[in-house]
C-alpha cells in the first residue's frame, strides 16, 4: 500500500511538472524579437501551423504550443491566412490570432487621375495578388487604397475600384446642382477626368470645371491640353511639348480640334473632380493659365487671359525656362 502511495505521489508531481511546463510562457513574453509575418497554408492543422510558426521564430517549441492550446485555449479552430505576428507575441496571442482569422491586410493605391493602364499596371506589379486582369475601361476605376490579402485575386480587387466608382457616381449624380452642364453620369465622368489632369490643386477643382462648364455652354472649344496627349499615350506621360499637328489631329479625344466633350474619359477622377463637374464654382471664366506657384490664375475675357499668359512667359523666361 505504501509503494502504491509513493507511484501515486509520483504521478501527481509528474502531472504537475508537465502541466508548469505547459504553462511556462502561455502569457508569457514570447521569443520573436520583432513583428514577423507568417502564412499559414490553406488546410493547416494546428500541429502544421505550430512547426511553420516555430521555424520562423514565433514560438520557441511547436510540442509546447499545441499541448498548451490544449489545456489552455479554445477549441475553436485556426483559419489559413497571412498573419501579422507582434514582438514578443505569447502563445496565447499566437493562438487568438489564428483563431480570430484577422488576416494581415496590404493596400493598392490608386492616385486620382491615374489613367486605366497604369491602374493595370498596378495590380499586375502587386506581387501578392493572383491571376491575371485586362486594362479596365478608363474612367471605371474609383482612386482610393483597397486593402487585399496574400492570394486574392486581381480580379476581385478590380471589381471593389470598380464598383466603389459606380457607387460613388450614382451618390453623386443624385446631388448634382443645377449649375452642372452634363446630362449622364457618364459626361460627369468625362469632364471630371479633364478636370482632375489639368489641376492639382483641390481648391481650384470647381473653379476649373466652372471654366469647361461655361465653354460647353457656349459651344466653344475646350482645348485641353491632356485630351490632345491621351490618344498617344492612353495617359501615360508625354514627355515632350505637343507638336503643332497633333493639336489638329481629329480622333475623338482631341478637344481643341473639335468642340465639345471628348468621347470617353481620359483617366480615371477622384471624388473631388466628379464633385466639381457636378457642382461648378459660380463664375464667368472662360480662361485660365498657369500662375507660377503650381496654380491657375483665371480669366472672364480674351484680353485678360492674354495679360495673364504674358505673365507667365515672363515668369518662365525668368527661371530660364524658356
Amino acid at each position: 500500500m505504501r509503494r502504491l502511495g509513493c507511484v501515486g505521489l509520483i504521478a501527481g508531481l509528474l502531472l504537475i511538472a508537465a502541466g508548469l511546463w505547459a504553462a511556462r510562457g502561455w502569457k508569457g513574453h514570447g521569443p520573436a524579437e520583432r513583428p514577423t509575418i507568417v502564412q499559414i497554408a490553406e488546410g493547416s492543422s494546428l500541429a502544421g501551423a505550430a512547426r511553420t510558426l516555430e521555424k520562423a521564430g514565433v514560438i520557441a517549441s511547436a510540442s509546447r504550443f499545441r499541448l498548451q492550446a490544449r489545456l489552455f485555449g479554445s477549441d475553436v479552430a485556426i483559419k489559413a491566412g497571412e498573419y501579422s505576428f507582434p514582438a514578443g507575441a505569447s502563445a496565447s496571442d499566437v493562438l487568438a490570432i489564428l483563431q480570430g482569422g484577422k488576416a494581415t491586410q496590404r493596400v493598392l493605391v490608386i492616385p486620382e487621375g491615374y489613367p486605366s493602364v497604369l491602374v493595370h499596371a498596378e495590380l499586375m506589379k502587386a506581387a501578392a495578388l493572383t491571376g491575371t486582369v485586362p486594362v479596365p475601361a478608363e474612367g471605371s476605376v474609383l482612386p482610393d487604397g483597397y486593402t487585399f490579402e496574400r492570394g486574392e485575386t486581381r480580379a476581385a480587387v478590380l471589381h471593389r475600384m470598380q464598383t466603389a466608382m459606380t457607387r460613388y457616381l450614382a451618390k453623386a449624380w443624385k446631388s448634382r446642382k443645377p449649375a452642372t452642364v452634363v446630362t449622364s453620369p457618364q459626361q460627369a465622368v468625362i469632364l471630371a477626368s479633364i478636370v482632375e489632369k489639368e489641376t492639382g490643386k483641390p481648391s481650384e477643382r470647381r473653379m476649373v470645371a466652372a471654366v469647361y462648364s461655361n465653354r460647353l455652354r457656349l459651344g466653344m472649344p475646350l482645348q485641353a491640353d491632356p485630351t490632345v496627349i491621351y490618344p498617344i499615350t492612353r495617359g501615360r506621360p508625354l514627355g515632350r511639348r505637343i507638336r503643332q499637328s497633333e493639336l489638329r489631329a481629329k480622333n475623338g479625344y482631341n478637344t481643341y480640334a473639335s468642340a465639345g466633350l471628348p468621347i470617353g474619359p481620359i483617366a480615371n477622377p477622384g471624388r473631388l473632380s466628379i464633385d466639381a463637374v457636378l457642382d461648378p464654382a459660380a463664375s464667368k471664366a472662360l480662361y485660365f493659365v498657369a500662375d507660377g506657384t503650381g496654380g491657375h490664375v483665371f480669366a472672364d475675357t480674351l484680353a485678360a487671359h492674354n495679360a495673364n499668359v504674358r505673365k507667365w512667359y515672363a515668369i518662365r523666361h525668368a527661371r530660364g525656362e524658356m
